[in-house]
């Protein structure tokens, strides 16, 4: 589980997230305050500068501004390749200004940091490494060829040639400073965002899973006696028509496809529940469906239910969540994903709160990482498994991040640990408490808590009349 080599594969559509739009309106401002400082360096300061020259420069970027847009709709998003060119021209309109105006030494050379941290938030690592170097290879052409600063007077004004190599030093670390800074910033974001559309399209798959179960079953049980009684009226009139071979027939058919639809209907869905009832089950039905679709993987799934002292030995209800079945169900996939032969699926109970416990005969966490687990896009989860103990598996950590996301969506908490040969909690994020970790469990371990009033239905409820579904 370590970090990615390489940016996440969406990070490619990221840089065309930049409208031009909002370029061409952060150039205005920029135009606004080159003509404003110009200006007042003339009139105000009583700099002698070349104005024509400098209002050329301001010109060119009004230009450029009015062909953007007239030239493209407000709509329009750049490509990798519009934004890198349309910053490298804001770059080096500053850079051709600074030159006019004294170099490194003008304060306003501190707007060169700007393109680069727009190129570190939303362009891609070659885009950005570039306009760095041009911007560093910028400053440093500055710090030697410039036109000096004058007043009107005739008097220079000079800087000591230290403090222009401390503003040398700044700008460049500034650069790389800010571009890494604003990069990492704007990875993680993009890191996260990725990984909640993927939290959100998995729990949608479920969800939609959930309702057509409860759809089928709902069916099942309303249809259920009327086809029973469609079935005991065909068979009373093939009785009565045994003189009318015709019509006897179309009786027995009449039964015929009603056992069909009932066959039909089984097969679609669980009999003899409807939806609400499926809304919650006891502990142990919801886990075994949890890890039903793991269960023919070649592992030993082994389940344990049990009542804590003072507890009530009878197995809670609890509620059949989309959110829960699919959380629970990935920590079981990665468990079995690693796992030697076994994996354990332990539920114990009392009456302040439901734990689950996942684990596993495998290698285990890698405990420099243990700490991160439940961050998406990591890589490698235990070590660097080889091909033949995982083919084609390249884990990104997408599966503990969802499955971590959806159980604390149901007020759950999640702590992950290794067990030592003899069962002890080691390196854990705040797992302390000893176990004795029967049966050869030596590898990791998932534990889920849920207070009981968030997960479980209150006793003696009536269940109601079926609702249908809202559409």
């Amino acid at each position: 589980m370590t970090p990615p080599d390489t940016e996440p594969a969406s990070r490619s559509t990221h840089s065309h997230w930049v409208r031009l739009r909002t370029l061409v309106m952060l150039r205005w401002l920029a135009i606004l305050g080159q003509f404003a400082a110009i200006t007042a360096a003339d009139m105000v300061v009583g700099l002698s500068l070349d104005l024509v020259l400098c209002y050329l420069a301001v010109g060119a970027s009004v230009v450029t501004n009015m062909v953007a847009v007239l030239s493209a709709p407000e709509t329009k998003r750049l490509s990798e390749s519009e934004a890198l060119l349309t910053l490298l021209f804001d770059l080096t309109q500053l850079a051709f200004l600074l030159y006019l105006t004294g170099g490194i030494t003008n304060p306003f050379a501190l707007l060169m940091l700007a393109p680069i941290t727009i190129s570190a938030t939303a362009l891609r690592l070659r885009s950005t490494l570039f306009l760095g170097a041009t911007a560093i290879g910028l400053v440093t052409l500055l710090t030697f060829f410039h036109v000096p600063l004058r007043f009107k007077t005739g008097e220079l004004l000079t800087v000591p040639p230290l403090l222009v190599f401390g503003f040398w030093l700044a700008l460049v670390i500034g650069i790389l400073f800010i571009g890494f800074y604003s990069r990492r910033v704007a990875a993680e974001i993009h890191t996260m965002s990725d990984a909640l559309l993927a939290t959100q399209a998995a729990l949608s798959r479920e969800q939609k899973l959930t309702d057509l179960g409860g759809v089928v079953a709902a069916a099942a049980h309303e249809l259920g006696t009327p086809l029973a009684t469609i079935k005991l009226v065909s068979t009373e009139l093939a009785d009565e028509l045994h003189d009318r071979p015709d019509l006897r027939e179309d009786a027995e058919l009449i039964g015929g496809q009603a056992d069909r639809c009932r066959d039909i209907l089984r097969s679609m869905g669980r009999a003899g529940k409807d939806d609400l009832h499926l809304r919650h089950a006891p502990l142990a039905e919801v886990l075994r469906e949890a890890a039903e679709p793991h269960a023919a993987r070649g592992k030993d799934i082994r389940f344990s239910f049990v009542a804590e002292e003072g507890a009530e030995p009878r197995q809670p209800e609890v509620l059949r969540y989309p959110e829960v079945i699919h959380g629970i169900r990935n920590l079981i996939q990665n468990a079995v994903d690693f796992a030697s032969q076994t994996v354990w699926v332990e539920a114990l109970w009392n009456d302040r709160q439901i734990t689950l416990r996942i684990t596993d005969d495998g290698p285990g966490f890698p405990p420099p990482l243990l700490g991160r687990i439940g961050e998406p896009f990591v890589r490698q989860r235990r070590g660097v498994p080889t091909l033949d103990e995982r083919p084609g598996y390249e884990g990104m950590g997408l599966g503990l991040f969802i499955a971590k996301t959806l159980l604390e969506r149901t007020g759950a908490r999640l702590r992950f640990a290794n067990l030592g040969d003899a069962g002890s909690w080691r390196l854990g994020a705040g797992l302390t408490r000893p176990d004795d970790g029967p049966d050869g469990r030596s590898g990791a371990q998932a534990e889920v808590t849920w207070p009981r009033e968030r997960i479980c239905t209150i006793g003696g409820e009536a269940l109601g009349e079926n609702q249908p579904f809202p559409l």
